[in-house]
């Protein structure tokens, strides 16, 4: 048997943050020792934190990298070791993302990444070049003050592998892993039994089993251990990355870490058997014949034994049943763990959210409260860096520090209802109920003076005072009224978290948290600058759907009870009067369900549908229920208030992201905000199709109900969708 310890970790790595990663990067290394592991695999870029951007292109952050791995082989870190390290190298006028293989105190080899990610949220192109010359390895002498340092001029740069004495060890960086043709399939052909996979990927609803069949499929057909490791937490952007680093041996999960975790290092270890990887490969014929024939890879020599015979006080890591969380729960702990990562790391002492008591507002409560437990649970397990950091944020004194999360909740959480005259006692009771709850400091405050205020001045400026559309206004008026509770709301929110911690005497200030849904960002439902405008929200990239479903967990699982019943309320902005024949209702609204818009969202962003393509394809979905020309209506309806409201996406506030139909502007879903929106080739086209397949009946624009809708209830920003629609102009009110 040749026995073989390895050792892969999750990393809380800050973008630009050399100290902090440098500290995280030093004690996976010391704990990898300290349980005897021979490798050690750090995540992707650890050294810079993979989030740096535009950072990539300033030479300091290369010189600062070198830095950083200067001091960690000029101390005993690496002895007897080998460690994967990530880090941008410029090799004469090109920048590589690169992993720097060390033992000893020296560098083996520099693995530049061969295919970049450049999809999504990834830009990779923009600031690093893949690595093409796949056929030898090349010299790269190392700058001055490096190869003084080390005592080493030059090392092994470019595609290949280390061969030990007893085994073979090859890079394979993140992305490369999913390509067509991935670096592992030949390097395994070449005899590669160990491949160290460093990744910075990031959470999304329901992805991690796509990132765990990968690995298994890696080397179930071929064999081999895959190591891998991810970088956990917010490093000061939009994303979370979920970690689950993890060891695979012959398809088996024997070593899976936390996805979601409060922890800056965590470090998992596996034992495995080589001889176990050989012996698979040997009984596959067709490996064996392509084997024979390989396209030979390059490769150095390391004089160096990193196994162990056979020794029977030494436990083989098993196979594992692999662990995966609901959705809920993935809603609850991956927005929970990077609040509290921009908590610590942005100077605030707490929240303040707009609590309203409905499904969207209370949903952001009970992840904030979900964060507070998670704290409390992690103080209770020991970790000094929560229970360091928790102190600080809730300015304990005299040795306290957070036993309770509704008390630190207290401490670090404020929640407002904003009420007005169209409030109705129904949500008032649920947000406070839900507050007393989670145990945040509540305020209920009313806001119609202000809003007559406002509307007193309209008056004297104009001679005219609007009024609500079910008082005989216009559909102008009605919107105007409403957009202005709403931007008031947004104005007090950043008031009192600005001064309610001075006027309870505590330092600093409060983060404003927002709360409106990917669905409603998609469709463009939210008052541009209402509620919607915050520091940050935790659920702007999850749909209105996977929230319910949520509010029924938490009510359980977080023991926040109310929320059941606000789960079961039909969604509405009480930014109209309620009379007894009326109440606002969100999709009515909207013209559209919740559920419709996450099929067109899905159809937009994930199919990369058109109107023309989308109608087809919800012919397709939808043809049982609905006739061409319903179907073609709805596509039309869609696409009108989308592209209409698309400028509202350029001011969202950053979101965790989270859903991959996400209509984020900033980095995810890069398109116009000044469209026709009348589409008039496309929709010409769709009406062609719907008078074949329907015997020549026409249809010209929306409905005249859901038009009908549209221009007297949408909730426009500034309003840009009422008069867009009224006059063709898609700047209107802009």
């Amino acid at each position: 048997m040749r026995l073989l310890k390895v050792a892969t970790c999750n990393l809380n790595q800050w973008a630009m943050d050399f100290d902090c990663n440098l500290k995280n990067i030093k004690e996976s290394i010391t704990k990898s020792k300290q349980a005897g592991a021979v490798i050690r695999l750090g995540p992707e870029l650890e050294i810079t934190g993979y989030g740096c951007e535009d950072h990539f292109l300033e030479l300091d952050t290369v010189a600062h990298s070198w830095e950083c791995l200067i001091e960690i082989l000029g101390g005993d870190y690496t002895d007897g070791i080998l460690c994967s390290i990530g880090m941008p190298v410029i090799r004469g006028s090109e920048r590589y993302n690169c992993q720097v293989l060390c033992y000893n105190r020296k560098i083996l080899m520099i693995r530049p990444k061969n295919w970049l990610a450049n999809d999504g949220n990834y830009r990779e192109l923009r600031w690093f070049t893949a690595w093409k010359q796949r056929d030898q390895l090349e010299e790269f002498q190392l700058p001055p003050d490096v190869a003084e340092a080390l005592s080493q001029t030059s090392v092994p740069f470019g595609y290949g592998y280390i061969q030990f004495l007893d085994t073979a060890v090859a890079a394979e960086v993140c992305e490369e892993l999913f390509t067509p043709v991935p670096p592992h399939a030949e390097l395994a052909l070449n005899g590669v039994e160990v491949f160290l996979n460093a990744s910075g990927s990031h959470h999304q609803l329901r992805k991690l089993d796509v990132r765990l069949r990968a690995f298994i499929g890696a080397t179930h057909t071929r064999g081999g251990v895959y190591m891998y490791s991810n970088h956990q937490g917010c490093d000061g952007a939009r994303l979370y990355y979920d970690g689950c680093s993890c060891v695979v041996v012959n398809g088996d999960v024997v070593a899976q870490g936390s996805q979601f975790s409060l922890k800056d290092v965590e470090v998992l270890v596996a034992q495995v058997d080589l001889d176990a990887v050989a012996s698979l490969r040997g009984s596959i014929s067709s490996f064996q014949e392509q084997a024979s024939c390989k396209t030979k890879v390059s490769s150095i020599t390391a004089p160096y034994k990193l196994c162990q015979s056979f020794n029977p006080r030494l436990l083989l890591s098993s196979p594992l049943k692999i662990k995966y969380h609901s959705p809920e729960e993935e809603i609850a702990f991956g927005p929970g763990c990077w609040m509290w990562d921009y908590l610590r790391r942005s100077g605030a002492s707490g929240f303040l959210l707009p609590l309203s008591g409905g499904a969207d507002s209370s949903s952001v409560a009970a992840i904030v409260g979900c964060m507070c437990q998670l704290v409390v649970k992690e103080i209770a397990n020991g970790d000094e860096q929560v229970k360091a950091d928790a102190i600080r944020i809730g300015h304990y004194t005299d040795g306290q520090y957070p036993t309770d999360s509704k008390e630190f909740a207290k401490r670090i959480f404020y929640t407002v209802f904003m009420g007005t005259e169209n409030s109705s006692d129904a949500t008032r009771s649920r947000a406070k109920l839900l507050a007393d709850e989670i145990g945040s400091w509540h305020l209920d405050v009313s806001i119609d003076t202000v809003i007559s205020s406002l509307l007193s001045l309209f008056q004297t400026l104009t001679g005219k005072r609007p009024v609500y559309k079910v008082d005989g206004g216009s559909n102008a008026e009605n919107l105007g009224l409403q957009n202005i509770q709403a931007r008031i709301r947004m104005v007090l929110a950043f008031m009192l978290a600005s001064l309610l911690p001075w006027a309870h005497s505590k330092p600093g200030f409060y983060l404003v948290l927002g709360s409106s849904n990917v669905d409603e960002g998609l469709r463009g439902y939210l008052t541009k600058y209402d509620c919607s405008s915050a520091d940050i929200n935790p659920i702007g990239s999850i749909s209105k759907q996977d929230l319910r479903a949520f509010l029924k967990w938490a009510a359980v699982h977080l023991d926040y009870p109310s929320l059941a019943e606000i789960e079961a309320a039909p969604p509405t902005a009480e930014l109209e009067p309620i009379r007894s024949n009326y109440s606002q209702l969100d999709e009515v609204d909207m013209g559209m369900t919740y559920e419709e818009l996450s099929i067109y969202g899905r159809l937009r962003k994930i199919f990369r549908c058109g109107p023309m393509s989308m109608f087809q394809n919800l012919c397709y979905k939808w043809g049982g229920r609905l006739s061409p020309l319903e179907i073609g209506n709805k596509v039309k309806y869609f696409f009108k208030y989308y592209s209409i409201n698309r400028h509202k996406m350029t001011v969202l506030t950053p979101s965790y992201h989270a859903e991959s139909y996400s209509p984020e502007d900033n980095r995810f879903d890069l398109r116009q905000f000044l469209y026709n929106s009348s589409w008039p080739h496309q929709f010409r086209k769709i009406d062609e199709l719907v008078n074949q397949l329907d015997g020549n009946k026409s249809i010209v624009g929306a409905s005249a109900e859901h038009e009908q809708m549209g221009v007297a209830l949408d909730r426009g920003g500034g309003g840009m969708g009422v008069v867009a629609a009224g006059s063709g102009d898609p700047r209107a009110g802009l």
